[in-house]
């Protein structure tokens, strides 16, 4: 039998950070090759320009990998984390660099694979559109209900017994540890008071948590959604159906807090916490909760947000890629436009009123319902919803069914587009195409094959996660 080897780790010292590389990663261009440095859980965190001291975690051929133990010299474009649960959380991870340099990294970032992964010729790029607010973004949150608490060293060497539940964030790679958030600067009021309500009630009437290992226990995850103006939904999870458990829970949330205008639970017994295939259960108030959305010339649209609903997690900047997609479209009134992977019909609700006919195409159905009723809401009658995966539906037939596309508008998620759907639009030959991606990389993969009948002529990258490495981009290609 072969035995394992206790080699002591490598350490390289005193080296400079060079620049931000793929997924937030940063890298350090040595004699021997590239080094990528990730943050260890607790880590300083670890910015272009820093002096630092490494541990080698992997080497491959053409690279190595490592983390930073020790900041010996501080980059002139750090500031001070303004969360306590920096570092351990895992969210929030560039909150140490300066927004400025922020939006410089990612600009780069869209560059880079652009012309390295799409292989394409460039127009001058936009300057990255920044997000306002940079904290208190998001409208949505997800927090795990856990009986497994993440300890801090301090706490480890204690040795003191501390309480296993947790209801916060999981730590990086430890599905089964979760870090207890005593304030999250990610969602604007009442969301902390709430979770910190829901975790106090817990403790105070020895509710049992998930435990994510064995499976047992009661309480799993706490959903909390807003919207303006003052619209609060809160969806609880459980792993039993235990009325005693869960009217004093949902009774407690409904009395400590009136601003809530959704209250829900659902039951899900299964040994995972998706839940888009469960029963949802409206305790209290609308099983809905409605985000607004000027669309210029007088019109504002209502958009139906339930529980299981897709709607942009940053509103605000939502606002501002939906309008730069639908301004790049070039719509006059006459086109026929086919939204793909449209959602709830955020974007084919949005662009609706300046083209003659929209399609929208999503793989699923519940999605679809919730945008055939936005529609109806908003009084919208030139669009049409159709469910079904997009490799299946895009052919000659559907084509012949609803007419050919003049514009088209893509949002995937961030696998990017399937090849067969990526040329069955070289087929398809719209005259214009909107592309809008959460994942530059996959983008330029698909822009690739698109060069084959399509001139790239702008792009646009937005912001709309401060303090993560996250960028989304838009980008418009003319017919050749």
């Amino acid at each position: 039998m072969r035995r394992k080897s206790h080699k002591a780790p490598e350490r390289l010292y005193a080296l400079r950070v060079d620049a931000v590389a793929a997924e937030g990663k940063c890298i350090i261009r040595t004699d021997e090759g590239v080094i990528f440095v990730e943050n260890p859980t607790g880590g300083p965190g670890v910015a272009p320009g820093d002096l630092v001291d490494l541990r080698i975690t992997n080497k491959k051929k053409q690279y190595r990998e490592a983390v930073a133990e020790r900041v010996l010299e501080r980059s002139p474009v750090r500031v001070d984390p303004f969360c306590e649960h920096f570092g351990t959380c895992g969210g929030c991870k560039w909150q140490h660099i300066r927004y400025d340099e922020q939006l410089g990294f990612k600009h780069q970032q869209v560059v880079d694979h652009l012309t390295r992964i799409g292989k394409i010729d460039l127009p001058a790029i936009r300057p990255i559109l920044a997000a306002t607010p940079t904290q208190y973004y998001r409208n949505k949150l997800e927090f795990t209900c856990a009986e497994g608490r993440w300890m801090t060293p301090s706490e480890v060497g204690t040795g003191q017994t501390i309480d296993p539940r947790a209801v916060g964030f999981h730590v990086p790679g430890r599905f089964d540890k979760v870090l207890p958030i005593r304030h999250c600067y990610l969602q604007p009021d009442p969301s902390n008071a709430i979770r910190l309500s829901v975790a106090d009630y817990a403790f105070r009437n020895d509710m049992s948590m998930y435990n994510l290992k064995v499976h047992t226990g009661y309480l799993r995850t706490l959903i909390i959604r807003t919207a303006y103006p003052d619209q609060v939904m809160v969806t609880v999870q459980v792993a039993q159906d235990d009325p005693d458990q869960l009217n004093g829970l949902m009774n407690h949330l409904q009395t400590t807090f009136p601003e809530i205008t959704s209250l829900n639970y659902i039951v899900n017994t299964k040994k995972n916490d998706s839940y888009q295939d469960q029963a949802v259960i409206n305790w209290a108030g609308k099983p809905y909760i409605e985000e607004r959305m000027d669309a210029g010339d007088g019109h504002t649209l209502v958009f139906r947000v339930g529980p299981k609903s897709f709607y942009q997690t940053n509103a605000q900047q939502a606002h501002n890629l939906y309008r730069i997609a639908r301004d790049w479209a070039g719509l006059t009134g006459n086109e026929r436009v086919y939204d793909l992977y449209t959602g709830t019909g955020t974007i084919a609700l949005f662009v609706a009123r300046q083209a003659q006919h929209v399609v929208g195409v999503e793989y699923v159905e519940a999605s679809v319902a919730d945008a055939r009723v936005n529609a109806e809401i908003n009084g919208i009658t030139n669009t049409t919803f159709v469910a079904g995966d997009m490799r299946d539906i895009l052919t000659d037939g559907f084509f012949d069914q609803h007419g050919r596309p003049d514009v088209v508008i893509t949002d995937p998620p961030r696998a990017g587009m399937d090849e067969a759907v990526t040329r069955q639009l070289l087929k398809a030959a719209p005259d214009r195409i909107v592309y809008v991606s959460c994942n530059t990389a996959t983008q330029a993969r698909d822009l690739g094959i698109l060069d084959e009948g399509y001139q790239l002529t702008d792009v646009q990258p937005v912001d709309m996660f401060p303090h993560t490495h996250h960028v989304e981009n838009v980008v418009v290609l003319v017919r050749r």
